[in-house]
This record gives C-alpha cells, structure tokens and sequence, in this order.
C-alpha cells in the first residue's frame, strides 16, 4: 500500500492463531513483553539459516495457517476437498457477485463525476471534494457495496469495539473536542483492510499513481481522494506526497466536510499479532488522530496478507465459506505539546496505545527485513529444510 513510502517517515510470542471460532481481543499488553530486534545484517542471505531461526527472526511475517508456509502447503485431503467444493460451487459465484458490485460503484461513481471537474494539484486528481447530492451518494452507496463485498467474501459478521477515553484510565495531552482527529492509523494485516475502512468512514488514503489508470478502480479511487505516488521514483515526489498527505490531515481536521486520511504507519502488512515501527507521516501535521486496530481470527485459512502471493491469497480467500474480522476502535488521541513539537515521540506512544490495547507484540524489523525473508522464502534450499521438518 501507499504507507510503505519512506517519504512519510524521516500476540503475543505466538504467531497467528489456529482457532475454531473467532475471539475477543485479549487484555492489555504487559510493559515485560519482549520486543523482536531489527537487525543490521538483515541483507545476509538468509537461506542457510534452519526454519526455527528464520521463524524467530522473522515472526512477523510468518504464515501458521493450515495451507502452510506460502500458502503452499503440503494440504491434508480434507483441505482438497473442502477447496474443490468451493471451487465448483462458491468462487464462481462470489467472483460474479463481486464483478457486478464493483460495476455498479463504477456506474454510480461516473454518474455522479459527470460535468464534475476534478480537483488537480502536483499531478494529483481526485473528487473527494465534490458537495452535495453527488458527495452524499458516493459516500454512502461505496459504504455500503463495501460492507456487502466482505459480506460477498465470506465476512457475514464483523466484531466492533469503540472504547471510551475513559476505558484507557489517564488522559493524553489537551482534549478540546471540537477538535476534530484529521487521520486514521491502522495497523496493517491484509489489502481486505482497506474495504473495511471504507465500509466504516470512507477515507482517502496513498495509493500508486498507477491505480488511477486502471479501469473502473481508477476512477472509484479518484472519487476516495487517493493520494498518488510513484513508487519506485527516488526523486523530490516522495517529498512532495508528503506534503500533500499533510496538508489533506490538517484539511480533514479543519473542516468536517473533508474526508479523513487513512495511513498504515507501520508501512507493510504482518501477519496480524505484531506492531512494527510507526512512520512519522500520520503525525507530522500535529493534530488528533484516531487509532484503528483490525484483527483476523481463523481457524484454516489466515486472510493476512504476510508471505502469500496476491492471486493465491485471494483464490484461498474465496474458497473459505466463512471469515472473521475484529475491530477495535480506540478514542481520539490528542497530543501533546511535547508529542507536536516530536513526530517521532507522537508515532511511537500512539503505536504503543495500540499495542497494548490490541494485545499485539512490538517488533523492531521493518519491510527491508520482510523482503529478505521473502527471498529466502523463494530460494531453492528452503523448501527441501521444510519437508524434512514436516517429515
């Protein structure tokens, strides 16, 4: 996603858990619990570590589900054939159902752009400006063919918690209510988050440049108020989104008719019981944010999006007859003087809010450190080391 730019910067020991229905959030966690260290030499080739190694160093990113490692199993027979009934009878039908409501907030979307002029700054464009009639319907109509694409992939429940300030016990910074949080910081578990959050608030968020051009997405993002960025340019654009992601908080905060920014601050997805390092981007403009954590309970297939590809991430997704999604939506949180003068302390307390609230692990290593687990994933020596482990 859009918040692995370095232009925004400057559950414990177990990994996911196996579970036959899903669970409320677990309590709050301990100052004792032990942090994952990044370290120095994570461009060492990885590959001739053993699996034990690998996994510890790497828990974040490690996939427990029972399609195995990379989603590629080995599978038991009663996986196969629970996976060829899904095939024969509920992808196609889920895939015909998502195609017409995509189609349909695509129609809806460029009815309500027609003789609309965009709204065009630094190469940006986007709708998220419109008023009236036409704001108010593609608001509401995406909100809700959001909530019935999960309800489509097998979400036909999702858990939601809105704790009160007074559920965390002490107050943080200067609480003016009319103050209004500008962003929304989530942790970052699987690409099925963002459908949540535009179900729940519809916010815009940082996407590649190259999603503008695609066909009925491109349009529905310009209408979300997608901040576009290229990737892979090293140039002065890293800069410049930064700014404009600021500048659309401090709008948001400012006037309630501006949609709030949604930002992943760790800057990759995990696989749902960690909290890595928190980029500075969500809170550089010195306003309130509002902290978002999102869980996925399962008990065969783990819809985090950690070391799985996307075509056979979404193939499983689709093959599962139910999923689960918890949410946990913590009040505002108001900084302090200290915390607007210091970005980096702002990002840091507000992750460890989070941690402790969403009873997640602190974890030291980033997505450099994923990409070479990744790697060592995808060497020829690993799959051998993991058929003699599960041999």
């Amino acid at each position: 996603m859009g918040s692995e730019l370095k232009s925004l910067t400057g559950s414990n020991g177990s990994l996911a858990q196996h579970e036959d229905s899903p669970r409320g959030v677990a309590g709050a966690l301990k100052d004792e619990r032990p942090l994952l260290k990044s370290d120095s030499n994570a461009g060492v080739a990885a590959s001739t570590e053993s699996i034990e190694e690998m996994e510890k160093k790497y828990a974040p990113y490690v996939r427990r589900d029972v399609y195995g490692t990379m989603g590629l199993g080995p599978w038991e027979t009663k996986e196969k054939i629970l996976l060829g009934i899904a095939l024969s009878i509920l992808v196609p039908i889920r895939v015909v159902i998502g195609m017409l409501i995509l189609v349909l907030y695509y129609l809806i979307c460029r009815i309500c752009t027609l003789f609309s002029a965009p709204n065009r700054d630094e190469e940006q464009e986007d709708y998220a400006h419109m008023g009236g009639w036409r704001r108010t319907t593609v608001i509401n109509s995406g909100r809700f063919l959001s909530r019935a694409m999960l309800f489509t992939l097998g979400f036909y429940w999702i858990s939601e918690t809105h704790r009160s300030s007074s559920d965390q016990g002490e107050s943080r910074g200067l609480r003016d209510e009319s103050e209004r949080p500008g962003a929304i910081v989530s942790n970052h578990v699987s690409h099925l988050d963002i459908l949540y959050h535009m179900s729940s608030s519809f916010p815009s968020f940082v996407a590649k440049r190259s999603v503008a051009k695609l066909p009925l997405v491109g349009l529905i993002s310009k209408c979300l108020g997608c901040v576009y960025v290229q990737r892979e340019s090293k140039s002065s654009d890293f800069k410049g989104v930064a700014g404009i992601v600021t500048q659309r908080i401090i709008e948001a905060h400012q006037n309630k008719l501006s949609p709030r920014m949604l930002l992943f601050p760790e800057g990759t997805t995990t696989n749902g019981d960690f909290l890595l390092p928190f980029k500075t981007g969500a809170f550089l403009a010195k306003v309130p944010v509002l902290p978002v954590i999102v869980r996925y309970p399962y008990s065969r297939f783990s819809p985090a999006w950690d070391t799985i590809s996307g075509a056979r991430h979404i193939f499983l997704l689709l093959c599962q007859f139910v999923n689960y999604m918890e949410v946990v939506h913590l009040p505002a949180y108001y900084p302090s003087e200290e915390e607007k003068e210091n970005p980096k302390l702002y990002a840091n307390n507000v992750r460890k809010l989070m941690a402790a609230e969403g009873n997640l692990t602190l974890s030291e290593i980033g997505l450099a450190e994923k990409r070479v687990y990744h790697a060592a994933l995808n060497g020829n020596s690993l799959p051998r080391a993991l058929h003699q482990k599960d041999d």
